[in-house]
């Protein structure tokens, strides 16, 4: 299929928070079409420049549209940011308008899980071949072959607002990490790039289980102590469960791993940090949820890190006890007293 002539924009899919977020960033740099599955959504935005759902003002340059056959052939470069429980269904429907020629960065963090079911996962029947990065789904999925992702850290809030912070774009391909930052750079937001995509994937997923832990410490009102420890110790286990995948340890003591890791275990901004200080404070996960207008990543993350450190034999303690957290009601002062009293042996033992 020839390109069309009308190919001036770049393409982000999902009207999210940080789908919306990254929208407004490009458009400092370019024309932006931005896909939402809501009809009522996109007319709101591209007659009133504004999201009514998120409260935010939205470029004159940004254009809404509910029709993915027409971002992929109205741009060559695409940032497709949606949950990962729906990213496979997203790329199923994207798939058949997408070619080679075409770009994609994905600004996902999680995990999909591939041929197997709920039951499957709480039998325990889960390996590595069931778990798939975004990255991965992309490449599975379509003809796409430049690929890259977007790490953080990016807290969307701060991003609306103006305020500096910078990003990382893994790729194996110099040419996708080029666009990216072209695309997306300016006075407030600095873009570094990295080859190692599948480290600074995994990075991003895994954080989000140690915000909750966090947000938990925030609700029982224990302070920057025990915060920094439960970081530090949460970056170890982020490190085993990313040398088990195969990827090296570099990424995560870099901007990708623990600058997005301190980012969003730190600050309220941070929907799996507040839905940890909830938690923190006696709320039940299932209310919490309920109130959510967005979906807190790492809940869904946590269960697959648990199930899947089991079965590669991880010693994951913070994982395994924010689990029985989440999943099983458990008290979180006993669960925090465990943690403290867990013998670690050594403090680095990774390099």
């Amino acid at each position: 299929m020839p390109k069309s002539k009308n190919r001036s924009k770049v393409g982000v899919v999902g009207a999210g928070s940080f789908g919306t977020a990254i929208a407004n960033l490009l458009s400092h740099n370019t024309d932006v079409l931005l896909y939402g599955r809501q009809d009522g959504l996109v007319k709101s935005i591209n007659a009133d420049r504004f999201h009514p759902v998120l409260n935010v003002k939205m470029a004159d340059n940004i254009l809404a549209t509910s029709d993915l056959q027409e971002v992929a052939e109205r741009c060559d470069l695409i940032f497709p940011i949606v949950s990962s429980s729906g990213f496979r269904t997203m790329m199923q429907q994207f798939s058949p308008f997408l070619h080679p020629y075409h770009v994609l960065i994905h600004g996902t963090k999680g995990f999909d899980l591939n041929k197997l079911s709920e039951d499957d996962l709480k039998q325990g029947k889960i390996t590595r071949e069931n778990v798939s990065t975004m990255s991965e789904v992309i490449h599975q999925e379509s003809v796409v072959v430049r690929i890259g992702c977007l790490s953080g850290p990016n807290l969307a809030n701060e991003i609306n607002e103006g305020q500096p912070t910078a990003t990382v774009i893994g790729s194996k391909f110099d040419e996708v990490v080029k666009l990216g930052k072209k695309v997306l750079s300016s006075r407030h937001f600095q873009v570094f790039g990295t080859y190692e995509i599948l480290g600074a994937e995994l990075a991003g997923a895994l954080k989000n289980i140690i915000a909750i832990g966090s947000g938990i410490l925030g609700g029982l009102g224990l302070g920057k102590n025990i915060q920094a420890l439960l970081i530090t110790r949460g970056l170890m286990e982020m490190i085993y469960f990313g040398k088990a995948f195969g990827a090296s340890p570099k990424p995560f003591v870099g901007t990708a791993g623990i600058g997005d890791l301190i980012c969003t275990a730190t600050s309220k901004d941070s929907r799996n940090y507040s839905l940890g200080f909830q938690m923190g404070q006696g709320k039940a996960v299932k209310e919490i949820l309920a109130n959510m207008p967005e979906v807190a990543e790492g809940v869904r993350t946590i269960k697959i890190a648990k199930h899947l450190a089991d079965h590669l034999k991880l010693h994951v303690p913070i994982t395994q006890m924010l689990y029985r957290g989440v999943y099983e009601n458990y008290d979180m002062s006993q669960a925090i007293d465990y943690l403290m009293r867990y013998p670690y042996y050594v403090d680095v033992d990774f390099m």
